[in-house]
């Protein structure tokens, strides 16, 4: 080690660190200062002692406010990472002290928030009724992110090209095969027992837009040899596009463990069409090289047993798939 290195060592605070990220994450002094309680002239100066220490420049200002230079962007990356061990360090003594105790931050996507991860938080909190869970809903690829960013200690995500795989490291919990086309139940076509696609090619339906990465309803048209149906709405949101069903017009695909936890079960039912495989493997995604609290442990101890049952229910019994 060299003697900058040990003088800047012995001058560098976490606190140092905590004011830096507060200026940029807030992109001004004054709101960080209110934000820890303090002065603006105390986070000035803590800036300045700091880029004195490191002897470059750390902030600069642009149009949108204070934003961190190539140096203070390198400073953070890094910080982010020491803060988070502090408070995984400050986790695992309060988890000596009190077993069943402890926090847990997830992350998931809202197809997942709404239904399976619900599910899993319920049999955690009966299980450990003093620990406490934070759940933050994203877009698929913002999951990964906050994951990346150590917003969240784990995610309960879709496995897709998103995921780094050099970085994060994933247990597939589930598959969400099969998949399924769900009515309402007071709509007629509920009442039918058999169908098939092509009676429905003019029903209302409400579709995942083709962009997504998860549309699949091409897919199974595709292989009944019939185009894609124009939907009446296309929504990313699977709870928007069940709501809609529920209200009697409109039909959608979607999968059917999803589906089980969605808490439509009552008002819709499935439909006596099998439909070819489109699998997505759900699963929980942590950070390679991170120690994991033992709060997160049991908390993935109670997906694998959620999922489980996904695993030993019988299969729905319903008709083989009809391209006509």
């Amino acid at each position: 080690m060299t003697t900058g290195t040990a003088r800047i060592e012995r001058r560098l605070k976490l606190h140092d660190l905590q004011v830096l990220m507060s200026v940029v994450e807030e992109g001004s002094m004054s709101k960080a200062a209110e934000r820890l309680a303090t002065s603006q002239p105390a986070i000035s100066r803590t800036i300045a002692d700091l880029e004195q220490s490191l002897g470059v420049r750390l902030l600069d200002r642009d149009p949108r406010g204070i934003v961190p230079t190539p140096y203070g962007r390198a400073l953070l990356k890094r910080s982010v990472v020491a803060l988070d061990e502090l408070r995984l360090g400050i986790e695992d003594l309060r988890s000596l002290a009190d077993p069943v105790a402890g926090e847990i931050r997830i992350a998931g996507p809202v197809a997942l928030s709404t239904g399976f991860v619900p599910a899993v938080i319920d049999r955690f909190c009966r299980r450990y009724p003093r620990a406490v869970c934070r759940l933050i809903t994203d877009e698929a690829g913002g999951v990964f992110l906050r994951l990346e960013d150590r917003e969240v200690d784990l995610a309960i995500a879709f496995l897709t090209s998103a995921m780094d795989e050099e970085r994060m490291e994933a247990e597939v919990l589930f598959c969400t095969d099969p998949l399924v086309i769900v009515a309402g139940r007071k709509n007629p076509l509920s009442r039918r027992r058999t169908l098939g696609l092509a009676d429905l090619m003019n029903e209302p339906w409400a579709l995942i837009p083709e962009e997504s990465e998860f549309s699949y309803a091409d897919r199974v048209f595709r292989a009944a040899g019939l185009g894609l149906p124009a939907p009446t709405v296309a929504a990313t949101s699977i709870l928007a596009r069940l709501a809609l069903v529920a209200r009697g017009r409109f039909l959608t695909i979607t999968s059917e463990p999803i589906l089980k936890f969605s808490g439509y079960g009552t008002v819709l039912k499935i439909l006596p069409i099998q439909l070819p495989s489109v699998p997505f493997d759900v699963g929980v995604v942590t950070m390679k090289n991170r120690t994991l609290t033992p709060a997160a442990h049991r908390f993935i101890d109670c997906a694998r047993e959620v999922a489980k049952v996904l695993a030993t229910q019988k299969p729905s019994g319903r008709r083989r798939w009809r391209a006509d």
